[in-house]
């Protein structure tokens, strides 16, 4: 019997309700700052666009070759090899790390802008995250900037994150001091939609091994203690939790580990969790709710419980900058794109990113440009071949526009900046990562 995924018509509601909404938007609410000025917009556009083909190229390139987290050695070389072609350094092992790219271009004095590019891929999947267009759309907005950021009076950062698949780069680059100094950070993630400001939700790890007896199961069941047991009672506690959670919550795990053979009574089993919510206090309180059930299964099965958490950084959820989110809008729809106003697109249709770590730092964007139909998941197969189709290739391109237009505007208009600022202030400032989840 053929399986087929739940909920058919779902979906295709859904792309009828968004094809609605994009025939009927009009423009986005206009945005009260100037930003740059149009023949300068005019001049980085044009450099976008000089540098298109080379877009679509390093997309492919790295689509056809995919690699992992902490392991792009050939994906961040081709990056760099692309700005030396342009006459641009870039330094490969930034910050640390191996696979990480820096790149830099202006005096140094006034505003600083990074936009962020990613590289890695998804075991097994290659690139149906479509990273790849990342990647290129990082490096067109920079290229488009390099040579006017002087005329800007700032200076345009590209870096290149390692890792983003839960290797948590940005978090070891921003402890390395990356975005000390920055004014702001922009970058995008291709999709089967386009918003501006994507509710980009947090996300921790933690592991569960449980310790028990060996013994026989059928000779002398009653001298051993099971930890697959346990493992399958913690298991079970977390689908029970699921029907109170928040609907923003999320919660999903594995078993890595649940003994050798039928005839033993496991003495250590394990698995493996993600916890996911909207909110830093919120994910605080789904992981509390998770060690509970975590320490109970220990407790009903008469096993001991060793947790992990946090094995690789915490994602915090993004905090979007409605100023500099606004200002993106404005250039994709110059673009001829429809980025569509929140409220349509569900809430629960995300997932979680380290640039949620910069977002808490720096003001930052982290919208979503579509690539392929919305019924289209990433981390599927059918969005990898999406990741190197024309709408993608297009994507690469006026994606890079958009980042630089922004970039762009934030070096050009302190009137942006100051309101940047403001809006980062109010919705909390710099976080301390590790005191929120003490």
């Amino acid at each position: 019997m053929a399986l087929t995924p739940p909920y058919p018509g779902l979906l295709e509601r859904l792309a009828e309700r968004v094809a609605r909404e994009r025939a009927a938007a009009g423009p986005p609410p206009p945005s009260p700052f100037a930003g740059v000025a149009d023949d300068v917009a005019g001049q980085v556009e044009a450099a976008v666009r000089r540098a298109g083909d080379d877009l679509v190229a390093l997309s492919h390139d790295l689509h056809a070759e995919p690699e992992l987290g902490y392991a792009e050695h050939r994906s961040v070389r081709r990056l760099a090899r692309l700005l030396a072609d342009k006459g641009l350094a870039a330094e490969v092992g930034a910050f640390g790390l191996d696979t990480a790219l820096r790149a830099e271009a202006g005096t140094g004095d006034g505003p600083r802008v990074a936009v962020l590019a990613e590289y890695d891929a998804l075991p097994g999947l290659g690139h149906a995250c479509g990273h790849n267009i990342i990647a290129a759309t990082a490096a067109g907005a920079f290229l488009g900037l390099a040579g006017l950021a002087d005329d800007l009076g700032g200076t345009v950062l590209l870096y290149g994150c390692p890792a983003e698949e839960g290797g948590g780069g940005k978090e070891l680059m921003a402890r390395a001091g990356a975005f000390d100094g920055v004014d702001a950070v922009v970058m995008l993630h291709p999709a089967g939609f386009e918003v501006a400001e994507h509710p980009w939700i947090g996300v921790r790890t933690v592991d569960v091994a449980y310790r028990g007896i060996t013994a026989h199961a059928a000779a002398f069941p009653f001298l051993g203690r099971n930890a697959l047991d346990a493992v399958v009672t913690a298991y079970n506690g977390v689908a029970q939790l699921r029907q109170h959670m928040l609907p923003t919550d999320r919660v999903h795990g594995i078993i890595t580990d649940g003994g050798q053979k039928p005839n033993i009574v496991p003495d250590r089993a394990a698995a493996s969790f993600y916890l996911r919510s909207a909110d830093p206090a919120t994910l605080r309180e789904l992981s509390g709710r998770a060690r509970e059930i975590f320490e109970a299964a220990a407790l009903a099965t008469a096993t001991e419980a060793a947790l992990t958490w946090d094995p690789t950084p915490v994602y915090l959820p993004v905090r979007n900058s409605a100023p500099l989110a606004g200002r993106y809008a404005q250039h994709m729809a110059g673009l001829g794109r429809t980025v569509l106003p929140g409220g349509i697109i569900p809430e629960g249709f995300t997932g979680s990113t380290d640039l949620g770590n910069v977002s808490v730092r720096v003001p930052a964007i982290h919208p979503t440009i579509q690539v392929a139909p919305i019924g289209v998941s990433i981390h599927n197969p059918e969005f990898a071949a999406h990741a190197v189709g024309e709408a993608a290739d297009r994507a690469c391109v006026e994606g890079a526009i958009g980042l630089a237009l922004t970039a762009a505007d934030v070096l050009a208009d302190a009137d942006l900046r100051a309101a940047t600022r403001q809006a980062f202030e109010a919705a909390g400032g710099v976080l301390d990562i590790d005191e929120l989840l003490s």
